[in-house]
């Protein structure tokens, strides 16, 4: 067989030789999805100022108008990553609050928690990272803050019917919210003991400590003062 080339020579292609595969082409649904996930796995490798739109053209081997057509910068294609990381994150916690007593709730919370740790790490490392953007969902300090909203209702229904002040609540879930997070960074760089255990010990101390709550606790120091 021959192939046509330029200036009218031709070549000889051997017979029953397989064609070079052809490329297929995206559409753009697709290109944009490739373009998050790209981007998701650099923001989580290197965080926001060493990510470069270069890198992420690079790796999706598309040029850099393209990503810029999809998200208009850097700045664009994380904000998109960081709010499918926090809906992410926030469906999961209030899909596990199944149970009706609090006890097994704070379970389910901290257990959901450290599975999206350990299912989605790479999600995670971008949402804990230092973010850039100022937003209502741009950072996970702001992801904490409406699971212990949510983690607020459950206490102040119970600090209400064991006569505790149920403005305290909103202080008590963002404490106990705020113990959870951070274990949860913690463990995503030693990965043990096993989740469950961790979920289990963050319980205990959280719940044996709730259980015996002083209604009006003061410090040792001012109590000697």
């Amino acid at each position: 067989m021959t192939d046509g080339s330029a200036g009218g020579r031709r070549r000889t292609v051997p017979a029953g030789a397989a064609k070079p595969p052809s490329r297929v082409r995206m559409s753009a649904g697709q290109r944009r999805e490739q373009l998050i996930s790209i981007g998701r796995q650099i923001f989580a490798e290197k965080g926001f100022d060493a990510t470069s739109i270069e890198e992420v053209a690079s790796r999706a081997k598309v040029s850099k108008p393209v990503v810029y057509e999809h998200f208009g910068g850097k700045e664009g294609l994380y904000a998109v990553v960081v709010d499918r990381e926090v809906r992410a994150l926030l469906d999961r916690i209030t899909t596990a609050l199944t149970a009706g007593h609090p006890h097994e709730l704070l379970e389910q919370a901290a257990l959901a928690l450290l599975t999206y740790i350990e299912e989605e790490t790479s999600g995670f490392r971008v949402l804990v990272r230092e973010s850039p953007l100022m937003s209502a969902t741009g950072n996970f300090s702001s992801v904490m803050n409406d699971v212990g909203h949510q983690v607020e209702h459950i206490l102040g229904a119970e600090f209400s019917s064991r006569g505790y002040d149920p403005k305290l609540a909103e202080l008590y879930s963002q404490a106990l919210v705020g113990m959870v997070a951070l274990t949860g960074r913690w463990w995503l760089e030693v990965r043990k003991p096993r989740k469950e255990t961790v979920a289990a010990h963050l319980v205990n101390l959280a719940w044996n400590g709730l259980s015996h709550l002083e209604a009006k606790p003061e410090l040792i120091s001012r109590r000697r003062g």
